[in-house]
C-alpha cells in the first residue's frame, strides 16, 4: 500500500461531500451528524469529523476514513474503492506499490470483468437481430418496453451449442478463461460449448455497474426454467441483488428497498415508477445481501407470493432480516398473483392497494408462528429468533414484544438467553484462550491518553509505555502511533483499533484536559510506567534467586537478595 497515493486521494476528497450522498447530514458543534446508513436508527448517532477526514457511529461502532466509507456503502472492495475515488479526485494510482499475487489475481478479475462486458454486448446484438425475434416478441408479450430492455441490458442466448464461445475466441480470449469466468461448459468428454443457449439474457451487475454474472430464462418449452451463472472469481451467489445497480440512488433517497423474487418482477416494478426496486437471485435471502441492502436503506419491504411458498419465504427473509436489526414490512399479493401479472393487470393503483396492507414484519412472523406452530415449536422458534440476533443489545427491543405476540413469560425468555449464554460460556475456550475484559479496558484507557495528545507519544516511548499493554491489539496499534506518528494513521489501523482511534478523536470536542491536566496526566503515566519496569526488575531477580537456591549457588543467592533489598530501597527513597 502507498501511503502518499492514499494520502493524496483523501487530500482531494471532502468526507462530508462523499457522505453526504447517502446521509442526511447536519453540522453539530463542530462536527456533521445524521441517521447511521449501515444499521437501523432514526437518531443522530452517525458523526462526520471533516478536519480531521473520519466517521463514527456512537450506535454500532461503524467507523473509518473516506475509502472505508464508501467501500462498506457499495459493497466495494478496498482496491475497488480506492480506484473509484481515485479516478473522482484525479489521482493516478499507477506508483501504488502491489504484491505480485495480488495483482495477479486484480488482472485476472478485469480480463474476466471485460469477458462479460463483452459476453453483454454480444447478447445484446442478437437480440436486435433476427434470430431473437423470439426474445423479443417474448418480451412484448409481457409487457417489458425497449426503454427497460435497454436500461437493464436484456440480450438473448443464440440457440447453438458454441456461438458465444466461437465470439469470444475471435476477440482473442480463449476458452479456460471463459469456463472460468463460467460463461462456457465443459461436457465428460472434453467438448467446450455455451452454458446457455436460446435464452433470455439478465445481465446481474455489482454496485460499480460492472456485469458479473448472467441470469437466463428460457422463452420456449425447456428446463431448467431458469439458470444462473455459477460461482467464479468475480460473482459469489448470494452476495449480490438483480437490479440493485440500477435501484440503488432511488433507494438511498427513499431509505427502502422493495424486494421480490423474480427478474420481471424486477423489471415490471421499475417500468411502474418502483425504482427502489430489486431481487433475489434465484436462492432464499442470505446474510450478505441483507447487509448489503442495509447499508442503503432502513427498511426493506418484501413483496411475496401468496401462496404457501410465498408466506414461507416471507417469514425466512422477515427473521432475517429482523436478525440483523433491519426494519421490514411484508406485501403478500393476492394467491395466484406475482408482481408481474398484478402490475400489468391492475397498474399501480392495484400494487398500492397491497402496499397498504402491508404487514409489519415482526408483527407477520408472530403471526405466522402463532397460528402454524406446535407450542413446542413456538418455544424453539423464539429461542432460535433471540440466538441468532447480530447485535445482543437487541434483545432488550425485542424480547418484551416476543413475550406479549406469543403468549410466553418475559421473564422466562430473559432466562432462556441466560441459560444460552452460560452454555457458550462452558463451550468457549477458557481464560487463557481469550483476552480478559478487564485488561482490555485498561488497555484502551491507557491508549486514549496518547490517542487524544500525541504530542506525549515520543517521551512515553522513550519512557517504555509499551510495558503497561497486555493485549496483542493493544501493543500492535501503539507500535503504529508511534511509527506513524504525525502522519494519516487509519489506513493502517484494523477494525478494532479503528473503533477505538475514531471514538477517542471525537471525546476531544468537548472541552478535554487543560494543559496543566494534561502534565499532570503525562507525569502519571510516566510513573505507571516507571514501577511496571520495577515490578518487572524484581521479578527477574526473584526468579534467578530461585533458580540459584534450588542449584545450591548460594553465594549467587545472596547477590540477588541484595539485589532486592537495593531495588525495594531505591524504590522507598523516590517516595
Amino acid at each position: 500500500m502507498d501511503s502518499g497515493t492514499i494520502q493524496a486521494v483523501k487530500s482531494r476528497l471532502s468526507i462530508v461531500d462523499v457522505v453526504r450522498r447517502y446521509v442526511d447530514l447536519r453540522p453539530v458543534s463542530g462536527r456533521w451528524m445524521g441517521p447511521c446508513p449501515f444499521h437501523q436508527e432514526t437518531k443522530p448517532s452517525f458523526s462526520v469529523k471533516e478536519d480531521e477526514g473520519f466517521y463514527y457511529c456512537f450506535g454500532c461502532q461503524a467507523c473509518g476514513d473516506v475509502i472505508d466509507f464508501y467501500m462498506r456503502i457499495n459493497g466495494l472492495e478496498f482496491q475497488d474503492a480506492l480506484e473509484q475515488l481515485a479516478a473522482e479526485a484525479g489521482v493516478e494510482l499507477g506508483r501504488v506499490a502491489r504484491d505480485p499475487a495480488a495483482a495477479e489475481k486484480r488482472e485476472r478479475k478485469k480480463v474476466l470483468l471485460a469477458m462479460h462486458e463483452q459476453a453483454r454486448d454480444f447478447f445484446c446484438r442478437n437480440l436486435r437481430l433476427a434470430a431473437g425475434a423470439g426474445a423479443r416478441q417474448y418480451l412484448a408479450g409481457r409487457g417489458v418496453s425497449p426503454e427497460t430492455v435497454e436500461a437493464f441490458g436484456l440480450g438473448y442466448s443464440l440457440d447453438e451449442w458454441q456461438g458465444l464461445e466461437r465470439f469470444l475466441r475471435g476477440k482473442g480470449l480463449d476458452s479456460d478463461l471463459g469456463l472460468e469466468a463460467g460463461l462456457l461448459t465443459r461436457n465428460e468428454k472434453g467438448n467446450v460449448y455455451d452454458r446457455f443457449r436460446g435464452r433470455l439474457m439478465f445481465p446481474i451487475q455489482n454496485l460499480s455497474g460492472q456485469v458479473i454474472a448472467f441470469g437466463a430464462r428460457i422463452i420456449t418449452q425447456g428446463e431448467p426454467k431458469y439458470l444462473n451463472s455459477s460461482d467464479s472469481p468475480i460473482y459469489k451467489k448470494g452476495e449480490h441483488l438483480y437490479g440493485l445497480y440500477q435501484a440503488r440512488r432511488a433507494i438511498t433517497r427513499t431509505r427502502r428497498a422493495l424486494l421480490t423474487e423474480g427478474y420481471l418482477d424486477v423489471l415490471s416494478m421499475h417500468q411502474f415508477g418502483y425504482q427502489d426496486a430489486c431481487g433475489v437471485l434465484g436462492t432464499a435471502l442470505t446474510n450478505d445481501q441483507v447487509r448489503r441492502l442495509s447499508g442503503l436503506c432502513s427498511r426493506v419491504d418484501l413483496v411475496f407470493d401468496g401462496d404457501s411458498a410465498g408466506r414461507k419465504a416471507a417469514l425466512r427473509s422477515s427473521e432475517m432480516l429482523l436478525r440483523q436489526g433491519v426494519s421490514c414490512r411484508v406485501v403478500l399479493l393476492p394467491e395466484g398473483e406475482d408482481v408481474d401479472s398484478l402490475l400489468q393487470a391492475k397498474g399501480r393503483e392495484g400494487f398500492e392497494k397491497c402496499l397498504d396492507k402491508a404487514l409489519d414484519g415482526l408483527a407477520f412472523c408472530l403471526s405466522t408462528v402463532r397460528g402454524h406452530f406446535s407450542p413446542k415449536e413456538v418455544v424453539a422458534w423464539a429461542g432460535d429468533f433471540m440466538d441468532g440476533l447480530a447485535d445482543p443489545g437487541l434483545l432488550a427491543y425485542f424480547i418484551p414484544k416476543l413475550s406479549a405476540g406469543l403468549g410466553l413469560s418475559e421473564a422466562e425468555l430473559r432466562q432462556r438467553m441466560g441459560r444460552a449464554r452460560t452454555a457458550r460460556a462452558a463451550a468457549a475456550p477458557g481464560p487463557a484462550d481469550r483476552p480478559a475484559e478487564r485488561e482490555d479496558k485498561r488497555d484502551r484507557q491507557l491508549l486514549r491518553f496518547a490517542i487524544q495528545y500525541p504530542e506525549f507519544v515520543a517521551e512515553l516511548e522513550a519512557e517504555g509505555f509499551e510495558v503497561l499493554l497486555t493485549g496483542d491489539w493493544a501493543r500492535d496499534l501503539w507500535r503504529k502511533l508511534v511509527s506513524r506518528r504525525g502522519e494519516d494513521i487509519l489506513p493502517w489501523l484494523d477494525e478494532t483499533q479503528k473503533a477505538l482511534w475514531t471514538s477517542c478523536r471525537l471525546d476531544l470536542d468537548g472541552a478535554g484536559l487543560s494543559p496543566e491536566d494534561r502534565i499532570r496526566e503525562r507525569d502519571l503515566m510516566v510513573g505507571l510506567v516507571r514501577k511496571a519496569r520495577q515490578e518487572s526488575h524484581r521479578k527477574d531477580i526473584k526468579d534467578a534467586l530461585r533458580r540459584h537456591w534450588e542449584s545450591g549457588d548460594r553465594e549467587k543467592g545472596l547477590d540477588c537478595i541484595r539485589a532486592l533489598h537495593e531495588s525495594i530501597w531505591r524504590d522507598d527513597e523516590q517516595h
